[in-house]
């Protein structure tokens, strides 16, 4: 059975956030984290979790029937630990950014995917050696629905 829309999309954005190089990403992972328990030797770490998702109808058909468009918010969590806290994550942000705008169709534009960005950016406040942050990734897209 062919994977949903969904799942491929957070596979592709997991993919890309593994390519990252300076600084090399050394964990990225769907699974749930506990960051206190973490190495050392696995920082950077990335976390991904779809958020929330969004459809609207935007033609109409037979009952049941028509073309749909969806909005799926990502939330890409960064983790940074060592000194210079604030360069190293600032330095992972403008990464991860320059590495999903290389394709904002997420390798599925034929699927329906129309757009993907990074839509927020927030520090969290965290207590040295560690620093996080918060990117809410948005991908658009639309499918059609057929009468079953």
């Amino acid at each position: 059975m062919a994977q949903n829309l969904r799942e491929q999309i957070a596979d592709n954005l997991v993919t890309v956030l593994k390519n990252i190089q300076d600084p090399s990403v050394i964990l990225v992972t769907r699974e749930p984290i506990v960051i206190t328990e973490l190495a050392i030797t696995q920082f950077p770490a990335i976390f991904v979790l779809p958020r929330l998702e969004e459809r609207t109808t935007i033609t109409m058909g037979a009952p049941g029937a028509g073309r749909r468009q969806g909005n799926i918010a990502y939330e890409i969590r960064g983790f940074v630990r060592g000194v210079e806290l604030d360069r190293q994550r600032n330095d992972l942000i403008e990464r991860i950014e320059e590495s999903l705008d290389q394709d904002r169709y997420r390798e599925l534009r034929s699927l329906g995917v129309t757009d993907g960005q990074i839509t927020r950016i927030e520090i969290i406040d965290r207590q040295p050696p560690l620093a996080e942050f918060l990117i809410t990734y948005e991908v658009r897209y639309n499918y059609l629905r057929t009468a079953t």
